[in-house]
């Protein structure tokens, strides 16, 4: 099998995916990993974050925003809930949310905008 890491994009991705979910979070996550899981950790980090992330054509908040559309979309609450928070460190504000969270309940039903609306409150810190 080919060896496809990347160290530069990898390293590049690592800093990003710091900057966004928080050192501790990423280094925990990280740490976690074993033979198993640790080459898709490693891939993850590259391509999403080094990769898709690594560019300046779009900013991170805005990054951040398209992120908690497209989780909310597929109902990936887990890690909506990550993003979210990633989101506030971007800058994304709470009424930013909560105006994504209304197109999620517009687009892809009541429901889902619900379970959205729960995790940011979490997320948040909203009784």
């Amino acid at each position: 099998m080919a060896d496809l890491f990347n160290e530069d994009l990898f390293l590049k991705g690592l800093e990003q995916r710091k900057a966004t979910l928080g050192a501790e979070y990423v280094e925990k996550n990280l740490a976690a990993a074993d033979d198993f899981t640790r080459p898709f950790q490693e891939a993850m980090t590259a391509w999403c974050w080094g990769f898709g992330w690594g560019d300046e054509v779009i900013d991170a908040k805005t990054r951040s925003m398209m992120n908690l559309s497209m989780l909310g979309a597929l109902g990936k609450m887990h890690e909506w809930e990550i993003h979210c928070r990633g989101a506030v460190t971007n800058g994304v504000t709470e009424q930013e949310i909560r105006a994504i969270i209304h197109v999620i309940g517009i687009y892809c039903g009541v429901p889902q905008a619900l379970e959205c609306f729960r995790a940011a409150k979490k997320v948040l810190e909203l009784p």
